[in-house]
This record gives structure tokens, C-alpha cells and sequence, in this order.
């Protein structure tokens, strides 16, 4: 893994402890593609990774290159490996699953009990993530750039595939009443993919007024302030909610709204240990409570649907050079100020 010169990646060490520092060059192994990182979306969970030292039950216990939402170009490969050609503009796919577990049987490969994935402590040695100036990667793992699809936008494709996914697990939406709690980025582009999807009717809850407005250009037909539950903005009921929060009460809220017989889709991930929640609506009403993971297949409907759609870029808040990581993610966490933070790791 050792090459002739230095490249520079985002480094976690622990609790509050980012670092931006020089590594060892990568070179392509068999199977693998060299790639030269232009843009890294920093994702909801580096920035716990970096606040708390871990993501949900996944706790850091080595350094960690962090980021799993990159973009750039083809550099060169590896032996037996082949993909889009050097210099072409591609995202990477940040999961490897082991093909052989009964999830992946089961066509089910965002689950697989073995799987790799990008910048995760979900195992240990942890998965060194995608936030350095060149990195390696399973040749398969590359996409090109649909024509026309900018790599700043590209940047998207990541997130916009998890929330694809859980419109996907909620099932049929085209004509339906789409409630999403969190106005973050996932819940943004779960607006965006909603649309896409044919809801007719997306609304958006969250606790700030910022957020709530980035939501309005994923598509978001009415915003509701959480905390308000006199705004005039709830609806009475919905066919399918989707929680992208990450908070009990986001859950709570779906559980409510949901009609008899309807579809939540949890998708935010809540905080370790248990939950409460309204269980007893599960019963009485019929609810239909679905988890949603990551992704698959969808990876490449992402890099389509961003392709086609320019008003994506208005969910991109602001791009920092890696040097300044650490405003990056400051600036990410607060999301009065940001959707979606990327770091720019240079031509």
C-alpha cells in the first residue's frame, strides 16, 4: 500500500480528535481501482464518529479515514481489474458484501451479516473510509458519471440512494400522503425521492426553520415545526411516514399520523439501547413498522435521478477544502447553517 509520495485524509482518532494528515500513497492491488477523490459528502455519521466517538452501536477503537459519499476520477487499476477508463469521472459504491451470507442469497445484500462498508467501525479492523486525495477500491465499486451529471452533485448520489431505499421499503407512494420527520439531508433527498416516486403530497417536519427551507427545494409541499403542535401544517392523517430523524419522538409522531393499516419506514438511526414507542398504535391500528439500511441497487437509479434534476444543487451548502476538515464538520453539524457539507480534496 505504499506509493512514492503523500497524499492527505481525514483522520479519526477519537472523541473531538480530527485529524488532517499525510498517509502513504495507495496502489490498486489485484481486482482493485486506483481513484483520485474529488469531493467527500460529510455524512450524519462522521459527524457522530467525530462528536461521540462512535455511530450508534459502531464504537471507534483504532484511527479511522472517515467518509463513505465520494466522487472523482479513475487513476489506474489493478491486475484482472478493468472498469470505466482512466480519467473518467465515477462515484464509488461504499459497500462490499460477502455474496455468500443468506441476506445476500436473499437478494438482500444492504444487510449482509459481513459486508465492508466504507468508513465504518462495524467491524474491527474497522473499514478505512473514502476522505483521502486517492483511494482504493473494488474495481466493481466504481460508476460513471451519467453524461451531463457534475461531480459536485454527483457527491449526493450516497444519501440519495439510502433515502431511495426507504421509499422503496415503503412500498407503493405514487398518489399517496408522505409524511418524513427530519429535515436533515437524508430527509431532504427522502422528500426528493418521494416526488420522484410519484407522492402527491410530501410534508416535512423538523424543529428549525432553516432545515425546514431546504426541505421546500427537495420538493416538500407543506413544512411543519415539530415542536408546534399547533401549526396548521399537520396533517390529520397519512398513507406512509417515513422517520429520518433519529429521535424517539420522530417515531413517535410517524406512529400517530399514520393512518389504520399504513407504512412507517424507520430510517434514522436512534441513539444506542432502547426506545420508547407508541407499541400499542402497532396493534390497534395495524401498523406496518419497517427498517431501512443503506442500499443496493439503487446506487445507480441515484446517479440517474441526480442527473436529471439540477435543483439538487441547491442542497449543497458549502464546499471546503479538506486542509479545513474540521470547519467542515463544524459547520455540517449545524444545521441552522448547512444541508450538505462537502470537502474538496483538489483537482
Amino acid at each position: 500500500m505504499k506509493g512514492a509520495a503523500g497524499v492527505l485524509g481525514c483522520v479519526i482518532h477519537g472523541r473531538e480528535d480530527l485529524r488532517v494528515e499525510e498517509l502513504a500513497a495507495p496502489v490498486p492491488g489485484p481486482g482493485q481501482a486506483l481513484v483520485a477523490v474529488r469531493y467527500g459528502g460529510v455524512c450524519g455519521s462522521d459527524l457522530h464518529y467525530w462528536r461521540h466517538g462512535g455511530v450508534g452501536d459502531f464504537r471507534l477503537r483504532e484511527p479511522m479515514l472517515l467518509g463513505h459519499e465520494v466522487v472523482g476520477t479513475v487513476v489506474s487499476y489493478g491486475d484482472g481489474a478493468s472498469g470505466p477508463a482512466v480519467g473518467t469521472a465515477v462515484a464509488v459504491h461504499p459497500a462490499t458484501p460477502c455474496g455468500v451470507c443468506p441476506e445476500c442469497a436473499d437478494g438482500r445484500r444492504n444487510v449482509c451479516r459481513d459486508t465492508r462498508y466504507l468508513g465504518s467501525a462495524a467491524r474491527f479492523p474497522h473499514v478505512q473510509g473514502g476522505f483521502a486525495a486517492r483511494i482504493v477500491v473494488p474495481a466493481e465499486q466504481v460508476r460513471p458519471l451519467p453524461a451531463g451529471l457534475e461531480p459536485r452533485r454527483a457527491a449526493l448520489a450516497e444519501p440519495l440512494s439510502v433515502a431511495l431505499h426507504a421509499v422503496r421499503r415503503a412500498g407503493e407512494v405514487a398518489g399517496r400522503h408522505v409524511l418524513v420527520t427530519g429535515a436533515g439531508p437524508i430527509g431532504c433527498l427522502v422528500v426528493a425521492a418521494a416526488k420522484a416516486a410519484g407522492a402527491a403530497r410530501v410534508t416535512v417536519t423538523d424543529l428549525l426553520p432553516e432545515a425546514l427551507e431546504y426541505a421546500r427545494v427537495a420538493g416538500a409541499d407543506t413544512l411543519v415545526r415539530a415542536d408546534d403542535p399547533q401549526d396548521a401544517g399537520w396533517p390529520a392523517e397519512v398513507d406512509v411516514a417515513v422517520e429520518a430523524s433519529g429521535v424517539a419522538a420522530g417515531l413517535d409522531a410517524c406512529l400517530r399520523r399514520v393512518r389504520r393499516g399504513g407504512v412507517v419506514v424507520q430510517l434514522g438511526m436512534l441513539p444506542p439501547g432502547q426506545s420508547p414507542f407508541a407499541g400499542n398504535l402497532v396493534v390497534s391500528r395495524e401498523i406496518e413498522l419497517r427498517g431501512a439500511f443503506r442500499f443496493d441497487g439503487e446506487f445507480d437509479a441515484a446517479l440517474e435521478l441526480l442527473a436529471s434534476e439540477p435543483a439538487f444543487d441547491g442542497l449543497v451548502s458549502a464546499v471546503v477544502p479538506v486542509r479545513d476538515a474540521e470547519s467542515a464538520f463544524t459547520l455540517a453539524a449545524d444545521r441552522s447553517r448547512s444541508c450538505k457539507v462537502l470537502l474538496d480534496f483538489g483537482p
